[in-house]
């Protein structure tokens, strides 16, 4: 019986650890989807979304971080959109890396039409006014429970903010309140997707993060654990409910197990094109 176990544990678990722990978390891909949301323009809209860096994760440093930013400007996209978690806490086999050292990197990342940010749980419980502070201090603008208005290639186009769920004020009304016209499309970004039943028709289009895709996901089971009170509900990719879009980035870091790293990139078509 031992001989038994060990040689399961040694042809089985010890592949998929390194697997799970290294190859996969190494990788890195571009996950292009295009979206119909039915918003006006002629032009198409390429957006670029990061979430859920955890530099300093396993496997997971400064190298990755540079390939990230080299594969994000090589779409090249009309806007960045960063949706938390840049930092990683108590991480087996990492290492915390400070938010001025990652945003040295984040300063490549030129876009048209500007990029932007909000904050995740592990950056708040690291220190939400550092990461904000080191992110603001390259000309990143931070939305939290407020917006912006963006002139894009497309046209012009709002993205609010919304706080993280678990760890920020988390003020909907705020955000879409300081969208100053009815018209202009509206992309709404936040970290945790628990918030999208509660996202009124006004927004085009809801980006978030923190699920890492379900991070593990087993044949014939799908994703293990999503860390969501909605459970695979929203573990990851284009969700319409009730002709609301909401769209789940499966992330760059960390540990991860048939969910490649992945830089996501959207396009807008045109309803003609």
């Amino acid at each position: 019986m031992w001989a038994w176990t060990t040689g399961f544990v040694g042809c089985v678990v010890v592949p998929l650890g390194l697997w799970a722990f290294w190859l996969e978390p190494a990788s890195l891909t571009v996950a292009e989807h295009e979206l119909s949301l039915g918003w006006p323009g002629e032009r198409s809209l390429r957006v670029a979304v990061l979430a859920d860096l955890h530099v300093g994760s396993p496997f997971n440093g400064m190298a990755k971080l540079h390939s990230t930013v080299d594969r994000t400007n090589a779409a090249p996209p009309d806007v960045i959109c960063i949706l938390g978690d840049l930092v990683i806490q108590g991480v087996l086999g990492g290492r915390l890396v400070p938010p001025e050292e990652i945003v040295i990197e984040l300063t490549r990342l030129p876009a048209p039409g500007g990029v932007v940010a909000v904050l995740g749980n592990h950056d708040g419980w690291f220190d939400h006014d550092r990461v904000r502070q080191a992110l603001e201090t390259i000309g990143i603008h931070v939305v939290e429970d407020t917006a912006i208005r963006l002139d894009t290639p497309a046209g012009l186009l709002w993205v609010a903010g919304i706080s993280d769920l678990w760890t920020g004020r988390r003020d909907l009304s705020a955000a879409l309140a300081a969208v100053a016209d009815g018209s202009t499309p509206v992309l709404l970004l936040t970290h945790n997707p628990d918030i999208f039943p509660l996202v009124p028709d006004r927004v085009t289009l809801t980006l978030v993060g923190h699920t890492h895709g379900g991070q593990v996901r087993l044949p014939f089971a799908g994703a293990v654990i999503v860390p969501s009170e909605f459970g695979q509900r929203f573990a990851a990719g284009h969700v319409v409910e009730s002709g609301r879009h909401l769209f789940v980035a499966t992330g760059v870091g960390t540990v991860r197990f048939r969910v490649p790293p992945a830089v996501t990139l959207l396009t807008r078509r045109h309803a003609s094109s």
